[in-house]
């Protein structure tokens, strides 16, 4: 290698090995990408999940939870050994948290997507860099799932051969043999603007700045490249989440309102939960997210709890259902949980002997908003809408 400049497998010093992708290979997933860069060979499953599912830390961290994950697996089929599958192990949390990091920084915002996040890397082959193979794999996963990432990442491993004095070689994108007989596996993750993770593992005294500016150059050249043999299959991804996944919807109430949409004990919030099928999640600013693996009962029960909060305005006109039929007139329900009384004098344009004439509990009426007392009771007029 230092006299040559040729590689074990032939290649030259900058060489990648051959890159090959597919996403969407598993029918039932939120997004799938497996990424292939010579022997090793990573897939990438992403699943998408309400924000009440994510992962509660008991750690000296300041953060108190993660809205991202990223899990990777290391089985031992993966360099043709047998051996017990077990809980992961300190490699397997080490690189699962490299690939985690690189990513991080072009994650959405929870503004912009209100989903839990989590991809589970399978590397199904190894021969050298696992754990970029999954960075790549988890880009892939997440832009077939619909997730709105700001940009994408790839990930190259770098290496180093030192001679004697300043001679030495940066090779990119080392394979098993280079990482083990070599002198440096240096990890750089990144978007086509800049890095976004490294990790370095070295076993000579030190790296000089010469080393590290050229491993740092080599590697974004090499970064560039997978990029675009990944990206050639997938293009900017899917404009929308996978229809197996949950839907999710928010909005924002007043602070003084979440009372009333919780209720007493959580009654009110149960029942929306239970009558629309749908999960709600309600956070102290006023924010609530509703999901649903069905998109029309999500936005029929985010339509209610708007309504919930709605106040009712003077001269608007409100379709509502008859709730109540009393002697001197009926009760109207314009808004979820708000009633108004349409008066028997107020039921037609003409006088009318009694309000059963021309009401029955349960039908759809449209009136107006007449007047509101200084209690709060709403005055309903039919007559002036018809």
């Amino acid at each position: 290698i230092l006299d040559e400049g040729i590689r074990p497998d032939g290649r030259g010093l900058n060489d990648i090995r051959p890159i090959s992708t597919e996403v969407g290979i598993l029918p039932r997933t939120h997004g799938t990408g497996l990424f292939s860069r010579g022997m090793t060979q990573v897939l990438s499953i992403a699943t998408l999940g309400s924000l009440t599912q994510v992962q509660r830390l008991d750690t000296l961290s300041p953060d108190e939870k993660k809205r991202y994950m990223h899990h990777y697996n290391f089985p031992p089929y993966s360099v043709g050994e047998t051996g017990r599958v077990g809980s992961p192990g300190r490699r397997e949390i080490g690189h699962g948290a490299l690939a985690e990091r690189a990513l991080l920084a072009v994650v959405p915002s929870e503004e912009d997507f209100p989903y839990t996040i989590r991809v589970v890397s399978e590397i199904l082959s190894s021969n050298g860099s696992t754990s970029m193979a999954s960075t790549c794999g988890s880009t892939l996963a997440m832009m077939n799932a619909g997730v709105p990432i700001k940009k994408p990442v790839s990930g190259i491993a770098m290496g180093l051969i030192k001679g004697d004095g300043d001679n030495f070689v940066v090779l990119s994108d080392i394979q098993g043999i280079e990482d083990f007989m070599g002198d440096m596996d240096f990890k750089v993750t990144g978007t086509r603007d800049g890095v976004t993770a490294v990790q370095l593992d070295i076993k000579v005294g030190g790296i000089t700045t010469d080393i590290m500016r050229q491993a740092l150059a080599q590697a974004k050249e090499g970064r560039l490249f997978i990029m675009d043999e990944m990206l050639k299959g997938i293009g900017d991804g899917n404009a929308e989440v996978s229809k197996y996944a949950p839907k999710f919807f928010r909005t924002k109430v007043p602070v003084d309102k979440i009372g009333g949409i919780i209720g007493p004990g959580g009654k009110n919030i149960r029942f929306l939960q239970e009558r629309f099928s749908v999960s709600i999640n309600v956070d102290d600013d006023g924010t609530v997210t509703v999901g649903s693996n069905d998109e029309a009962d999500a936005q029929a029960a985010l339509d209610h709890v708007n309504g919930m909060v709605e106040e009712a305005v003077i001269g608007k006109i409100y379709d509502g259902k008859v709730t109540r039929i009393m002697t001197f007139g009926a009760f109207v329900e314009i808004l979820p949980g708000k009633e108004g009384l349409v008066h028997i004098s107020e039921i037609a344009v003409t006088r009318i002997g009694a309000v059963e004439d021309e009401l029955s509990e349960g039908d759809e009426v449209t009136v107006m908003v007449a007047d509101i007392d200084n209690l709060g009771r709403i005055n309903l007029s039919r007559g002036v809408v018809l």
